[in-house]
């Protein structure tokens, strides 16, 4: 669903990737299982999401499972390749708007995703990466990739909004606005105590944000170091 404006409203689930040859069933089989590892990530937690539990709430055989997904490292990754690809659409649609200023593309982007925090989907399903890449190593590397991908337009559009600022400082400046909106989700996600504030905190956010990459003067950073 897209606003009036034309910017996108919020981010579907997933968008699954194409994969060379293969028969439709083929296709239709691997979106089914990709969905039912998420929904039981979203619903009973990544730990639930064992490749028998996968197969069994898929209604298929557990050898089915494995003729798609060999090992549950190889459905983890599809799994959040799909995620992300979902997020790269939304994003590309707003960085490609005719017309539209950095600094209001900057302010969908953050509306886009500080939205997207209070759907269930976002709220438990990236707090429990985080969680469990604090312990699996596999899991830590593809959640560092997964938010690389995700900075990478607000990037762009610091970078636009600030050439005279080093690459440096807009990398920084970019992971401290993609960080200062991942940590809402614990006070403002899906049924969290300030849900119903996340508007204040939207206006809040875009506004401190905005102000932040128009004012940093050059080389402000280097003095903490």
């Amino acid at each position: 669903m897209n606003q009036d404006d034309g910017s996108p409203k919020y981010v579907t689930d997933m968008i699954f990737p194409d994969r060379e040859g293969g028969y439709l069933k083929g296709h239709e089989t691997r979106e089914l299982i990709l969905r039912t590892a998420l929904s039981i990530v979203i619903e009973r937690g990544y730990k639930a999401m064992s490749m028998r539990g996968v197969a069994a709430a898929c209604g298929m055989k557990f050898g089915n499972l494995t003729y798609h997904y060999r090992s549950r490292e190889d459905l983890v990754r599809e799994l959040m390749e799909a995620v992300i690809s979902s997020y790269e659409r939304e994003f590309e649609t707003i960085m490609i708007m005719p017309g539209v200023p950095a600094e209001e593309r900057l302010r969908r982007l953050c509306m886009l995703l500080l939205d997207d925090i209070r759907s269930k989907k976002t709220t438990r399903f990236f707090p429990e990466l985080w969680a469990l890449s604090n312990h699996d190593q596999f899991v830590l590397e593809r959640v560092q990739d997964l938010y690389v991908r995700a900075r990478a337009p607000i990037l762009e559009i610091v970078k636009e909004m600030r050439p005279d600022l080093s690459d440096a400082e807009c990398e920084i400046v970019a992971l401290f606005i993609s960080a200062s909106m991942e940590g809402m989700t614990i006070f403002a996600g899906y049924e969290k105590p300030f849900e119903k504030r996340m508007p204040e905190l939207e206006h809040l956010a875009v506004l401190s944000f905005c102000n932040l990459v128009k004012t940093l003067a050059p080389g402000e950073l280097a003095k903490t170091r």
